[in-house]
């Protein structure tokens, strides 16, 4: 008989660099439904020296990943062992970890998160559920992205779900099937903006509101092949820096102007997203760029619901956290219908 009762700690890197994301979870299955509890949570934030690690690491030689999948692999361990002892948690059914993308390319084969070693269990002592992108891609699939099988399984009562990350994706129940895909470039951009400001992130959009806005550039940015492709599709740091950043570079105005047109750009992209009259659920750390979605209420006529700060800010641990428990119930955790995998599969290595 399966277990239905999981005490896990779900372990999450996004895009935009804010930090490592660790929360300690109880997931139960009663009734044939999935119910959850976050106990504790914090985001370890990252230093200026990972930080530019693990943007550059794009351009590194595989030698070099290879070194820095052995330093990240530790460094997770470190953090997730201080964690365990901060909170005095007891035992565990395992940790579930996604480890940090280094490299996006599923067109060719390719996709890297590192943190993923065998290394890390036993640094731990504990069951690691890790590595979820690979089997995807193997499959034929896009390795991306893995949160929607959590959207239908936890928040099913919303029509979309959207996360406001690195990158903004959605997910949403469509004939049956559940639909996902990237959006657009979020906080990845705009955080490298307001860190030319000296700041780390756009605090509450107030950077973009006092630009003003480049019909010329946002016209550019709306009009990028990307987003007329229908989906399966996922962006990744790549795409940004050969079809973004080039754009913008040479728009020549400034910093709080980029921000402005870009924070617009994201707007406009999020609403065409929408059926009117639907409830979207927003989390990631873009739900508190206020501006941002005073925009997106100006552009898009749907309900928007914003939950409590932990789910905001910890959503991605958690639903890594469940599909490491499907993982080990030997259940579907990656719908071919959202990456356009060849079949629905259970991914992840399991190191005991």
């Amino acid at each position: 008989m399966k277990k239905n009762n999981f005490h896990i700690i779900g372990v999450m890197s996004g895009t935009s660099l804010d930090g490592i994301d660790l929360a300690e979870i109880n997931f139960d299955y009663f009734e044939k439904k999935w119910s959850f509890q976050i106990l504790a949570a914090e985001t370890v934030t990252y230093s200026s020296f990972w930080k530019d690690e693990l943007r550059e690491a794009i351009h590194y030689s595989h030698e070099k990943l290879e070194r820095l999948d052995f330093r990240y692999t530790e460094k997770l361990s470190e953090e997730i062992s201080k964690f365990i002892k901060k909170y005095n948690i007891p035992e565990i059914d395992a940790v579930c970890s996604h480890g940090h993308t280094v490299l996006h390319r599923p067109e060719k084969g390719l996709t890297y998160q590192v943190g993923n070693l065998p290394r890390i269990s036993k640094m731990l002592g504990q069951t690691v559920v890790c590595d979820f992108r690979v089997q995807d891609v193997q499959l034929g699939g896009q390795g991306a992205p893995l949160v929607p099988i959590g959207d239908r399984l936890l928040f099913s009562e919303y029509d979309y779900c959207l996360n406001l990350g690195g990158f903004a994706n959605c997910s949403f129940e469509k004939n049956g099937g559940r639909i996902a895909y990237d959006i657009c470039p979020v906080n990845i951009v705009l955080n490298k903006y307001a860190e030319k400001l000296g700041r780390d992130f756009d605090e509450d959009g107030k950077l973009a509101a006092s630009g003003k806005m480049d019909e010329q550039l946002l016209k550019k940015l709306n009009s990028l092949s990307f987003y007329t492709e229908k989906p399966p599709k996922s962006l990744g740091l790549e795409w940004v820096q050969s079809t973004i950043l080039p754009l913008l570079e040479i728009s020549e105005i400034s910093s709080e102007d980029i921000l402005r047109t870009f924070t617009e750009h994201i707007a406009v992209q999020l609403a065409n997203q929408f059926s009117e009259n639907t409830s979207v659920f927003i989390t990631g750390g873009g739900t508190y760029n206020s501006f941002l979605i005073e925009r997106l209420k100006d552009l898009a006529s749907v309900e928007i619901i914003i939950p409590s700060p932990e789910i905001i800010e910890y959503k991605e641990a958690l639903i890594f956290g469940l599909l490491g428990v499907l993982k080990l119930r030997e259940e579907v955790n990656c719908l071919a219908s959202v990456t356009g995998a060849s079949k629905d599969h259970s991914s992840g290595k399991v190191y005991r």
